[in-house]
């Protein structure tokens, strides 16, 4: 917890800050609640993998926030129930930060729902995005990766999936935002990141470059935070030096 702390403290002093009221969501369910405002308020209802749009909508008495397949030409793979809704998906999946904790060497994720620093990981929005169910669901906790061919399971949707290699391979246009994603986590939490996937996410970043949509969302969601992820204010400028111990 102290590590945390520090390395906030840090982060507000270094990096730009934003004047807030609030306190970072203490869950993941407030997280989740957070963001939906959040999305629609800077008009970027869309599913982060398809670039699908939804909506909130009342489906058997209850508030939704339904996909618009046709936006995107998305076709369910297996699961059309969880392919019509949107779920917030973790870009460094909550099995990755968690299984590096040793709360997860003793009971998975339940027994990490107890531990501060894991509670912090899993509510932290700037690693929380808007996804369509099933392809959060396919994903899993596979890694990020290339994949040879272009065999696509999802209609028009720009990202494959090796269920045998556990790997996801996303579209060009967000391969940065998930770079940025892990460097974000690495330096806030201490994530370990391999020396191959870090070679990956280094060309991932360069290739595809902070976009004005990424920048506006990220301000936002600092604003929700009480800090700002430095990897999108300023990419070209900090050093993704280790981790604060």
């Amino acid at each position: 917890m102290l590590r945390v702390t520090l390395v906030i403290l840090l982060f507000a002093c270094h990096f730009p800050s934003f004047a807030t009221t609030n306190t970072p969501p203490k869950s993941f369910s407030s997280a989740k609640k957070s963001l939906i405002q959040l999305y629609y308020n800077e008009d970027a209802e869309q599913s982060f993998y398809c670039n699908c749009s939804y909506s909130k909508q009342t489906l058997n008495g209850k508030k939704k926030l339904l996909v618009n397949h046709q936006s995107c030409a998305y076709t369910p793979r297996k699961s059309p129930t969880r392919a019509a809704r949107i779920e917030w998906e973790h870009v460094v999946s909550a099995w990755e930060f968690g299984h590096q904790l040793q709360c997860w060497q003793t009971g998975g994720r339940k027994s990490c729902r107890k531990d501060l620093t894991f509670k912090a990981m899993e509510a932290d929005v700037f690693n929380l995005v808007p996804a369509i169910g099933e392809v959060n669901g396919d994903r899993s906790n596979f890694r990020f990766g290339m994949i040879s061919g272009e065999a696509r399971a999802y209609g028009a949707c720009d990202i494959e999936i090796a269920f045998k290699e556990r790997r996801a391979e996303p579209r060009p246009d967000i391969r940065g935002d998930i770079a940025r994603s892990y460097f974000y986590m690495e330096k806030q939490y201490g994530l370990k990141i391999s020396k191959k996937n870090r070679q990956l996410y280094d060309v991932w970043a360069r290739q595809d470059p902070v976009s004005e949509q990424e920048l506006r969302l990220a301000r936002a969601k600092a604003k929700l935070m009480g800090w700002s992820n430095p990897f999108i204010e300023l990419p070209t400028t900090v050093a993704r030096n280790p981790p604060l111990k």
